[in-house]
C-alpha cells in the first residue's frame, strides 16, 4: 500500500497511526525520496494557508541514536500553526498529536541567510537571538518504531514548539567560538513537577547547538528543492535529553545552566 503526501497530511491532521500494512519500505527506499514527499506535504500545508516559520533538526543527540535506530540528523518544517512563543512558561495543546514526547532544546533566531560553505563564525553573524525551547515530537508509527526515511516523511516528527525568552546572542558571546563553547558546556535538568526525569548537556547535540545548526545549513543547501533559510526564520536544534512521553494535565520544566533561562510548560 502506498502512502501518498495526501495520506501523510491526513494522518497528521487526525493524529492517527499509519496502518501497519502501509509501512512498506518501497514507500521511501531512501532519504531522498522521503524528503521529496515531506516537501510535497509542506506544499499542501502552504496551499491551505499555513505559513512556515522555520525548521526543526531531529536526531542530533548521539546518545539516543541506538535507542531509536536512527543514526544521523534529520530536519522538518515548523509552522505558524505549531509554534507558541512564551516567556518563562507557556501552555501547549496535545490534541490530535500521535504518541507525543517532549524534548528540551535551544532555538536560534536567524537574521541573515547563511553563505554557501558556512563556518561557525559565519553562522554566528547570521544569528539574532537564542532561546530555550520545548519541542513536542510525535510519531505516526506504532510504539515509536521506525526507519530513518519514515521519520523524514513523517514531517521530521514535529508536533509543537514552545519558544521561551529570547536573548540576543551578542549579549552572550562575541564570536562563534565563544558561543559554541558556552552552549556545549551548558547543562539542562528536565523536571516533571518536582521530579527530575533526565539531564543532558549541549555537547550532546553534535558537539553543541551551533554545530547542529552548521550541519543543518549544509544539508539544506544540498537538498534539491529545499527552501532557503531566511531572515526571521527560527531553528530548533535538537533535544539535549531523551524524548519523554507527555499527557494533558502534566507540567514540565527545563532548568538550563545560566545564562540560558529556564522554561516551563503546561499540557492541555
Amino acid at each position: 500500500m502506498t502512502i501518498t503526501p495526501e495520506t501523510l497530511l491526513a494522518h497528521g491532521d487526525e493524529g492517527t497511526l499509519w496502518p501497519a500494512d502501509a509501512r512498506d519500505a518501497s514507500n521511501w527506499p531512501d532519504l531522498e525520496v522521503a524528503y521529496r514527499d515531506a516537501l510535497e506535504v509542506r506544499a499542501l500545508r502552504e496551499k491551505r494557508g499555513e505559513k512556515p516559520v522555520g525548521f526543526k533538526i531531529g536526531f542530533t543527540n548521539r546518545t539516543i541514536w541506538e535507542r531509536y535506530g536512527v543514526f544521523a540528523p534529520i530536519w522538518g518544517t515548523v509552522w505558524d500553526s505549531t509554534l507558541t512563543r512564551g516567556g518563562a512558561e507557556g501552555e501547549l495543546s496535545l490534541a490530535r498529536l500521535s504518541q507525543p514526547r517532549l524534548e528540551p532544546e535551544v532555538v536560534f533566531g536567524i537574521r541573515a541567510t547563511p553563505s554557501r560553505s558556512p563556518t561557525l563564525e559565519g553562522l554566528f553573524e547570521c544569528i539574532d537571538w537564542l532561546a530555550p525551547g520545548f519541542e513536542v515530537v510525535q510519531s505516526h508509527c506504532e510504539a515509536w518504531k521506525f526507519s530513518a526515511p519514515e521519520t523524514v516523511a513523517d514531517s521530521g516528527l514535529h508536533g509543537r514548539l514552545l519558544v521561551g525568552r529570547q536573548t540576543p546572542v551578542r549579549d552572550l558571546a562575541d564570536s562563534g567560538e565563544a558561543l559554541d563553547k558556552l552552549l556545549a558546556a551548558c547543562r539542562v535538568r528536565l523536571m516533571q513537577g518536582d521530579q527530575r526525569k533526565d539531564e543532558g548537556q549541549g555537547a550532546n547535540v553534535l558537539d553543541g547547538p551551533l554545530h547542529a545548526l552548521l550541519y543543518f545549513v549544509e544539508e539544506l543547501q544540498q537538498n534539491p528543492g529545499a527552501p532557503e533559510l531566511k531572515p526571521g526564520d527560527l531553528v530548533t536544534t535538537g533535544t539535549w535529553t531523551d524524548a519523554w512521553p507527555v499527557e494533558p494535565g502534566q507540567q514540565w520544566r527545563a532548568d538550563f545552566d545560566a545564562p540560558i533561562p529556564s522554561l516551563a510548560v503546561r499540557f492541555v
